[in-house]
């Protein structure tokens, strides 16, 4: 059987390898370059989803980004004028990457991309990922992810922790 053609990657990190620090809160914290092939008939759009499930208090979220057409193969360095944002969980509705504790194990960062059966979710204002997880329930045809991995060794500024905790 022929392997399935819609699979994410990316040019920064092979599936299961360190992120570049380049993509990290200790480096430019530019979102890295995501492909990926052909998705299941009939999508009309995407959603992408970036999370680290191993963060203090439980799943930690640092990228939502929804809307992205369907014509979309490919999320650029930055993903500059792809899709729309919502809120992650540091509040800022952009991209904020890998920033896990230092000193802490190595965390995992899953990123989730949803083929669906809409060009856009009926959704307005700083929405948050839950509020996109709503919209996106019954219309996910298909979804593939790759995941990475970071620890931060050095410096205290950042972990991931919500909005005004610290």
């Amino acid at each position: 059987m022929p392997e399935m053609s819609f699979r994410l990657e990316s040019s920064a990190f092979e599936n299961g390898t360190t992120i570049p620090k380049k993509h990290t809160c200790e480096g430019e914290n530019v979102s890295p370059e995501l492909t990926w092939g052909d998705p299941p008939a009939p999508t009309r759009g995407f959603a992408l989803i970036m999370d680290d499930p191993d963060a203090l208090g439980g799943p930690f979220t640092h990228w939502v980004l929804v809307n992205i057409p369907a014509a979309t193969k490919k999320l650029s360095e930055g993903f500059p004028g792809v899709g729309t944002t919502a809120l992650n969980d540091f509040g800022t509705d952009e991209y904020h990457g890998p920033c896990p504790p230092p000193g802490d194990r190595r965390h995992r960062y899953f990123f989730n991309l949803y083929a669906l059966d809409r060009e856009t979710l009926p959704l307005s204002g700083n929405v948050s990922r839950a509020e996109v997880e709503r919209a996106m329930d019954g219309h996910v045809l298909s979804h593939i992810q790759i995941m990475g991995t970071y620890q931060r060794i050095g410096s205290e500024n950042c972990i991931d922790q919500p909005l005004g905790e610290s």
